[in-house]
């Protein structure tokens, strides 16, 4: 058996209207991934391709989607208001198509950020936990932790996903944030990883490596959920 692969359009709002969306489910699917791009890059970036396939190896399925100013051809993200509500809309559009399945959301960088943002303001639709493929703390060269204040207010379990070379997520700052959300934050971090997981060739790992450990992480966080009862 074959995994499904399927276009769809998410209305967003009749002022900011549709944008293209994607699901890659496996036959054996357990889980739902809603997972949005980074600021760079659109939901068919490679990074996020690569992320898909290894997931669905696992029996997990994902749900990306193009956020507005992406579509648009535009550089600058749109306004987090607009990202915010494209999250909603993701979210309850995957939990539309495939209700059986249980849901996490989160996605690359930005991506990750906004979902959370969204999910501090008013729970997810049926959203039993976030995941993180690097969250962006801080600008590089500007460390901070203004960006994760919203963190506190978020009630679902929250995996990090992180490399110790990451510039956007000070090592000590990111340790931090999540050692704060006690049992909701869970911290994994990638040795020698940079934001976009990438690795030094003198660390000895190949990207399909670092790739199946972001994708077991994901997938034994999720199985402990699903022992704690959280994904029902």
């Amino acid at each position: 058996m074959t995994n499904e692969a399927a276009d769809f359009r998410l209305s967003i709002s009749p002022t900011i209207g549709q944008v293209p969306a994607f699901l890659l489910r496996p036959p054996d699917a357990w889980l739902l991934y809603v997972m949005a791009h980074g600021g760079g890059g659109g939901m068919r970036h490679p990074f996020l391709e690569r992320m898909a396939a290894s997931l669905g190896a696992r029996g997990i399925a994902t749900f990306r989607y193009q956020f507005p100013y992406m579509e648009a051809g535009r550089s600058r993200p749109d306004a987090p208001s607009i990202l915010e509500e494209t999250v909603r809309a993701a979210v309850i559009k995957a939990g539309e198509i495939v209700p059986e399945l249980p849901i996490v959301a989160g996605g690359k960088s930005l991506g990750g950020r906004m979902t959370s943002s969204a999910a501090s303001t008013a729970p997810l639709d049926r959203a039993r936990g976030l995941v993180f493929l690097g969250f962006p703390l801080h600008p590089p060269g500007q460390p901070g932790t203004r960006r994760a204040d919203h963190l506190q207010a978020v009630n679902v379990p929250m995996l990090f996903l992180q490399g110790t070379r990451d510039g956007f997520a000070r090592l000590d700052l990111i340790t931090d944030v999540t050692s704060r959300l006690k049992s909701l934050g869970t911290l994994h971090l990638v040795d020698g990883a940079d934001h976009s997981f990438g690795i030094l060739k003198r660390a000895g790992r190949t990207p399909d490596q670092v790739m199946d450990e972001l994708a077991e992480t994901i997938v034994g966080w999720a199985r402990t959920l699903n022992r704690n009862a959280v994904l029902g």
